[in-house]
């Protein structure tokens, strides 16, 4: 039985698989599935939002702001930055590309740790620049990030730096004297950091620096804590001149109607976020405990998002076995060897979720056992 893909070395984005496809595949009801590959939220969409999203029905005949304008003003308004400093896109993954295109000439180095989200270096070699996978900057057991190491790899080549905070796969948090220290190495360069999995950190993040450093961007999305995953928002704050030049390479009307609106009303839906965040930190504490009764799987530590790695620890199975022994039980999770580069074949990637869904994942990879 294989994986949805199985060969690691494709030039596409592997997402998590749906429900309805491991329904259909394996005759297990839609309901009964455990799924925990996509990083979705728990809780479903704001609120605020889809009720945003419903009363702009009327608006749909109308061109929306070419710039989203009453989404960056809002963003600026939360975050203390002016409009002028926002730029949006169709999620953080539409940023990623503008980015790569605006600050990096065909053949230019873009630095990313090894493993890192796959849009980084997808988009990077789609575009003729040079992905260099720091891969010996990542602690194997804790998963964490070495940052001299990687400071070590920056070279005067280096166009763009990427940084993910909390990282994925593995979750792990850079303190902020070290994405200090990173930019700082890097004055030449554009350094990005991506925190879209920030509110799981249960800490503000570091929005507030692009105020101190020129050549520094951060990307948000409403992906996650919001729930909007679907209707594709994500922001970007830095200096004016680094806005500027992605508004010259950005699709016209990037963002429509619905979009705008429900970004807008998800700011202010502080309740729900706040909801999300408490239900996620219970579940993985709660399956940390479970974890414990098992042998030939190990939940990786210190992770401060909505996902975990699980390493196997038993030399006779791998990631996509496993991976695919959880699909026949009805548990959906990320097999590490075919969704990043350099992760092999020892590690998946969970979500945290409801309680029930972790005791559902616990379970079947007891059953595996």
């Amino acid at each position: 039985m294989l994986n949805q893909a199985t060969n690691t070395n494709h030039n596409y984005y592997v997402p998590g698989m749906s429900s309805e496809y491991v329904a259909q595949r394996y005759g297990i009801a839609v309901a009964d599935i455990a799924k925990l590959g996509s990083a979705e939220n728990p809780h479903g969409a704001s609120p605020k939002a889809r009720a945003a999203v419903s009363a702009t029905i009327d608006r749909l005949h109308l061109y929306p702001s070419w710039t989203a304008e009453p989404l960056r003003e809002k963003i600026a308004a939360t975050y203390n930055y002016q409009p002028e400093q926002i730029i949006c896109g169709a999620g953080e993954t539409e940023l990623i590309s503008l980015i790569i295109r605006a600050f990096s000439e065909p053949g230019g180095k873009i630095l990313m740790p090894g493993p890192c989200f796959p849009i980084y270096h997808l988009f990077a070699e789609a575009e003729g620049r040079v992905a260099v996978l720091a891969h010996e900057a990542t602690d194997r057991a804790s998963m964490a990030l070495d940052v001299d190491t990687y400071i070590a790899a920056i070279d005067d080549n280096t166009r763009i730096v990427f940084v993910t905070n909390p990282h994925s796969p593995s979750g792990t948090w850079l303190n902020e004297s070290d994405l200090r220290r990173i930019t700082e190495a890097a004055p030449h360069a554009l350094v990005v950091l991506d925190e879209a999995y920030v509110h799981y950190s249960n800490t503000v993040g570091y929005l507030h620096l692009p105020q101190e450093y020129p050549h520094l961007m951060v990307l948000r999305t409403f992906s996650k804590a919001f729930g909007l995953a679907g209707l594709r928002i994500g922001f970007g704050v830095a200096e004016r001149t680094v806005i500027n030049a992605l508004l010259a390479v950005k699709p016209t009307w990037n963002l429509g109607q619905m979009q705008i609106a429900g970004g807008v009303a998800a700011l202010d839906d502080h309740e729900h976020v706040a909801w999300t965040v408490s239900t996620i930190l219970d579940s993985k504490q709660y399956v940390s405990t479970r974890f414990r009764e098992l042998d030939r799987f190990r939940m990786v530590p210190e992770s401060r998002s909505n996902f975990f790695l699980v390493e196997i620890l038993d030399p006779d199975t791998n990631s996509t076995e496993v991976f695919n022994g959880l699909l026949e039980r009805g548990v959906i999770v990320k097999d590490g060897m075919d969704s990043w580069r350099g992760l092999s074949d020892r590690f998946l990637r969970c979500d945290v979720n409801h309680r029930h869904l972790m005791d559902q994942l616990v379970d079947a990879l007891a059953d595996l056992e």
